[in-house]
């Protein structure tokens, strides 16, 4: 089963963009995952085409039309894959997310552009809408490449090392530990020794704490969401790497 990748926009020359480019664009080329980007104003209204209108209520700018976007959703036909919306208003991008949607058979991504559009083809459609960051961007394009560019370095073939996806941020529900390579000593500036030892349990036992701290000091709320996890799995007894610390008397 190959992933499919369906892109509804308004402009369509964006991709596949930087995702015809190192690893996604060489897998893009093997055929291991496949991009349509569909025109939405294709399905315009009138001799302009037209896409969007007034809002309701009054307010600045333009709403992309419910009918517009529902003829052009029709036209990719998603066939059980997932159908996103990007937009700023939407639950926050997670590699959870990524690795389910990585596993699947594809997605089909809406970009927004304009102020937005018609809530109703959002509901009617069963969109789930995904924001890429706490900032608002000039459309959906963006976090749809970004979108794709995780799901598809995710694909079997597509990064080198088998590794790589597991030792990386969130892979875990930690930030990565940070890396180092030669020159061993550069600008005054050594290698932690712990990773010249060549001792593989301290090099792991210094990589772990590394993370730990990245993750706390960085993303607290990660660090909580960790703890939690953590606990529930030891609850249920599970095996797992975080030992939480002993509780002083």
């Amino acid at each position: 089963m190959m992933f499919a990748a369906t892109v509804l926009t308004l402009f369509p020359e964006m991709f596949p963009g930087p995702l015809g480019l190192s690893l996604a664009g060489r897998a893009l080329a093997e055929a291991k995952w496949s991009l349509d980007a569909v025109n939405i104003r294709d399905h315009g209204l009138g001799r302009h085409r037209q896409v969007d209108d007034t809002p309701f209520g009054g307010g600045a700018g333009m709403v992309m039309r419910p009918d517009v976007l529902d003829a052009a959703i029709e036209a990719a036909r998603p066939a059980g894959r997932p159908l996103l919306c990007l937009t700023p208003r939407g639950e926050p991008l997670r590699q959870a997310m990524v690795r389910e949607w990585a596993a699947g058979p594809g997605l089909v991504l809406l970009c927004g552009r304009y102020e937005g559009m018609d809530q109703r083809v959002i509901e009617a459609r069963g969109m789930r809408e995904i924001s890429l960051c706490d900032a608002v961007l000039s459309g959906g394009e963006l976090a749809a490449l970004a979108v794709l560019d995780a799901c598809v370095r995710l694909l079997p073939g597509v990064m080198g090392g088998a590794d790589s996806a597991v030792e990386e941020s969130f892979s875990a529900g930690l930030l990565e530990y940070p890396q180092y390579t030669r020159p061993a000593d550069w600008n005054g500036r050594a290698v932690p020794a712990e990773l010249l030892s060549g001792h593989h349990a301290a090099i792991e036992k210094w990589r772990r704490a590394q993370a730990e701290q990245a993750t706390k000091t960085r993303r607290p709320e990660l660090w909580t969401e960790f703890l939690q996890n953590a606990e529930s799995g030891l609850a249920q007894g599970s095996q797992l790497a975080y030992t939480p610390p002993k509780k002083r008397n």
